[in-house]
């Protein structure tokens, strides 16, 4: 779901993005007196975008200008909207935990990605590790990033990663899975010198 969310989000950033690009590109070709199609409302320079009879239409009626303004203002709060959401991470908030007699208990996101960090660092081997959770609710995924020291083994590392820290959080969380994206990477280290 959220890969069709992202090609959705970019597909319509494109077009607003292409529409902007025509509509702004079009407007400065007019404006600095290249030829424009003959449909074009505007031809040149001294060109407005609402002329004075375009302006007075509507003067009498008193609803029109507050819903032009209202309309354009919703239309500004969503692009803000849309922009935040851009920069918003996808942390999962909160896992729904089966606490075995019907009900739903609720675990921290933050705790629980603490506490895979804690295990998933202790191992031998791992300098730091970072963990963070996404997904639904229900059905977490996490992404783990792995600092490996330079004598570590990779293959050793996501075992003991899968075989600690993952078994034990999805037997406390009572998940049947846990899908998990490890990403390793080698901690710098100076080069030693041979005597």
């Amino acid at each position: 779901m959220t890969v069709v969310l992202r090609r959705v989000n970019r597909v319509l950033l494109g077009l607003a993005g292409l529409v902007l690009v025509v509509l702004g590109g079009s407007v400065l070709a007019a404006a600095a007196g290249l030829s424009v199609p003959s449909w074009w409302p505007w031809s040149g320079p001294s060109d407005v975008l609402l002329t004075t009879a375009d302006r007075q239409r509507w003067r009498d009626e008193g609803w029109w200008w507050p819903v032009v303004i209202a309309v354009l203002g919703v239309l500004v709060l969503l692009a803000l909207w849309w922009l935040i959401a851009q920069f918003r991470r996808g942390r999962l908030g909160e896992v729904a935990v089966d606490s075995g007699d019907g009900d739903e208990a609720v675990l921290r996101g933050r705790a629980l990605e603490g506490v895979l960090e804690a295990e998933a660092a202790s191992q031998d081997g791992v300098e730091r590790a970072r963990v963070s959770l996404t997904g639904r609710r229900t059905t977490p995924r996490a992404r783990v990033k792995l600092r490996l020291e330079p004598y570590a083994a990779p293959a050793d590392a996501l075992a003991v990663l899968g075989s600690r820290a993952l078994a034990n959080a999805r037997a406390s969380t009572g998940l049947s899975a846990l899908p998990t994206e490890a990403r390793l990477r080698a901690a710098k280290h100076r080069a030693r010198r041979v005597a």
